[in-house]
């Protein structure tokens, strides 16, 4: 048969570059929470069409990363102070759950990877700086595996749906704060030797303290570029 996909493929990968550079761009707060998204500026900068640009933003916009207004166009969502507290309060309780029941579950390969992925992280030059601690989604995300190693399908929809990908802006800013990006690297290294030890109790404790500290530091952040 002859191959008449090469084209369409290399359409996808870029695509799917532009996607990955724009979602980048967001997490990190280039493209920051409230502002709006000019297409011809983009395009420009990536050195694009507008075809592939727009095909990316409406992935992200599916994602929830970016949001479509009358009157104003596509920007990046917003999160008040009270609103980020309370899914952090809600992800407290859903993350320490996932830990709990990834203790009785996982299994050491996963455990092993999990390891390989925060030797990964402590490599970054964010983190090394204390700049911050940025993380891919999917599979990259530290979160997003132990929520998978739960086996339980209702309880990971709820971590790695509907928000997940919002919050992963603020979970950024949090480990912008001083000190915090170095301090959520131990924490995480402190959940895996949790889990490794098969205590679900200290597994469960070990992500709620995570999660909670990532709140306080989030809050902390918010602040500050209010002032």
């Amino acid at each position: 048969m002859t191959k008449k996909f090469s084209s369409k493929i290399e359409a996808k990968s870029l695509v799917d570059e532009v996607t990955a550079r724009l979602e980048a761009a967001i997490i990190g707060g280039e493209i920051a929470p409230g502002e709006r998204l000019r297409e011809q500026t983009l395009a420009v900068d990536f050195g694009i069409s507008r075809g592939p640009l727009r095909e990316a933003i409406r992935r992200l916009e599916g994602r929830r990363l970016l949001e479509r207004t009358a009157n104003i166009g596509v920007r990046v969502p917003e999160l008040s102070p009270q609103r980020l507290d309370d899914l952090l309060t809600v992800r407290e309780a859903l993350e320490g759950m996932a830990c709990r029941l990834a203790a009785e579950r996982i299994p050491e390969r996963e455990l092993d990877r999990l390891r390989g992925l925060l030797d990964q992280h402590a490599q970054q030059r964010e983190v090394t700086s204390g700049e911050g601690y940025y993380q891919q989604s999917g599979d990259f995300d530290f979160h997003f595996r132990i929520a998978k190693a739960s086996e339980n399908d209702l309880l990971i929809a709820m971590i790695t749906g509907d928000l997940y990908d919002l919050l992963r802006i603020y979970r950024y800013k949090s480990s912008t704060m001083v000190g915090r990006a170095t301090q959520a690297l131990t924490e995480h290294q402190a959940i895996v030797a949790a889990l490794q030890s098969r205590n679900p109790d200290t597994a469960e404790e070990a992500m709620r303290t995570h999660i909670r500290n990532a709140r306080i530091h989030a809050r902390l952040a918010l602040a500050s570029e209010g002032s």
